[in-house]
């Protein structure tokens, strides 16, 4: 089903940057940074939408103004 591919890509892009940090240091090799298996239109909006919400989170709180 399309929304299972879509949720598995969002939460693995959300948990992307913890793995990245964790191979960076070799740690967790047996866990993929991206699960070409499940990879398909769905999956792939899903991770990059997850991969991109603490980035879009950490700009919205600067543009804030200061009144």
């Amino acid at each position: 089903m399309w929304w299972h591919d879509l949720l598995w890509g969002f939460f693995n892009g959300l948990t992307a940057w913890v793995i990245l940090i964790a191979h960076v240091f070799g740690k967790w090799d047996r866990f993929p940074f991206y699960d070409p298996a499940r990879g398909g239109n769905w999956y792939d909006f899903g991770f990059l939408v997850g991969a991109g919400s603490p980035l879009l989170g950490t700009l919205n709180g600067k543009r804030r103004s200061s009144e």
